[in-house]
């Protein structure tokens, strides 16, 4: 097989990045303490209130991984010795317990099968069972696996009670049209390098009146107190990632362009259609209920999936791995900043290393496109 020029990228994070957002990336750094930083920093804000829905001046941009976001809320929310409930459903499930854990809060670990997705009504059992239960922290979007947790559904059950729901957004917002104050989440992480399309090193941090009243003053880096007063007048507590806010502002716009209904509806096509191709090239999906922001997939029977990957990427195109217990297991083909052409061109890869190891199937683009043009 002779690769492509160049190589094409279907990971989960980084994801490929726009012309428009290279462009932005690729100037001159401005100074952060200057009227023409603020402008663009207040900008950036009013954009992305239009993007969850929300005019609440609840939330701030730190220059970490989405990683330091979710150490910013359990710091930022919870007290220690505080309980909360963290639903472990894969790699960044663990993530959620490793965190509180570490900050000696008293982690109640639900577990769920990797793949699967978390019964509210377990959740709500729980609660009952623990009635002092301050937080929940869960994914929407658990990517290690490719499966999706029904926040709004836990929702209902927090919207009424002390206990904060605080929701990994990071493979979620900018994909999902998502309204964090109307569905009643407390607190939504989000992360640059995903659907904003941006390269790694800043986090979003969006939160409730309900988790406002509750900031401990714990961090020193990532108080969200302290930001929050810098960030409504347009500047920062400390040196933020200057040329990442400025094209996060570009990516807010390409997003708003099209809307977030309209977002949410590419996705939700591109993933039916991947998951009409996977069954058509005879391969079985990892999630039983599906994010639309990648497609999990197990290889079949007799071929490994590094194998896979390493076939792909031979043509060009880098897909993800498994992570954690999965390692090895699954390949993961990321939908985030990628359209309906975009997919072709990793399907059709995927579908000629699949005949080349002699797994001569149906056309896998076919299917794709069929159910794409209904």
């Amino acid at each position: 097989m002779k690769p492509f020029k160049g190589e094409r990228v279907f990971t989960p994070g980084p994801v490929e990045i726009p012309d428009r957002i290279r462009e932005v990336l690729g100037r001159q750094i401005i100074h952060h303490r200057t009227p023409e930083f603020t402008e663009a920093f207040l900008e950036t804000r009013e954009l992305f209130k239009r993007l969850v829905d929300c005019d609440s001046e609840n939330f701030v941009f730190f220059s970490s991984s989405g990683t330091g976001a979710m150490e910013a809320c359990v710091l930022n929310f919870f007290e220690e010795g505080d309980k909360v409930i963290a639903v472990v459903g894969g790699k960044f499930g663990e993530r959620w317990a490793e965190l509180g854990k570490h900050w000696r809060l008293k982690v109640i670990e639900h577990h769920v099968d990797w793949g699967k997705s978390v019964n509210p009504e377990d959740i709500e059992k729980l609660l009952k069972e623990n009635p002092d239960c301050k937080g929940i922290l869960i994914q929407m979007s658990e990517s290690s696996t490719g499966a999706y947790h029904d926040v709004r559904a836990i929702a209902e059950l927090t919207k009424d009670r002390d206990t904060l729901l605080v929701v990994d957004a990071i493979t979620a917002l900018g994909v999902y049209d998502m309204k964090p104050h109307s569905w009643g989440l407390d607190v939504v992480v989000g992360g640059s390098q995903k659907a904003f399309m941006l390269t790694p090193g800043l986090s979003m941090l969006w939160f409730s009146e309900k988790a406002k009243d509750k900031l401990t003053g714990r961090a020193y880096y990532f108080n969200v107190g302290n930001e929050l007063k810098k960030q409504v007048e347009g500047q920062t507590a400390w040196t933020p990632a200057i040329s990442l806010i400025l094209a996060l502002r570009e990516a807010l716009r390409i997003l708003l362009e099209t809307g977030m209904e309209g977002v949410e509806n590419r996705y939700r096509t591109i993933s039916r259609g991947m998951a009409k191709a996977s069954e058509s090239l005879g391969l079985r999906l990892l999630p039983e209920n599906p994010s639309i922001s990648l497609t999990t997939l197990l290889p079949p029977e007799g071929l490994s999936a590094d194998e896979i990957r390493k076939a792909m990427l031979s043509e060009g195109v880098r897909v993800a791995g498994g992570q954690g217990k999965l390692k090895g297991k699954i390949f993961r083909i990321s939908h985030m900043g990628m359209d309906v052409n975009d997919m072709v061109v990793a399907l059709s890869v995927l579908e000629r290393v699949l005949r080349a190891k002699g797994l001569k199937k149906e056309s896998g683009v076919e299917a794709f496109l069929e159910e794409v043009s209904r």
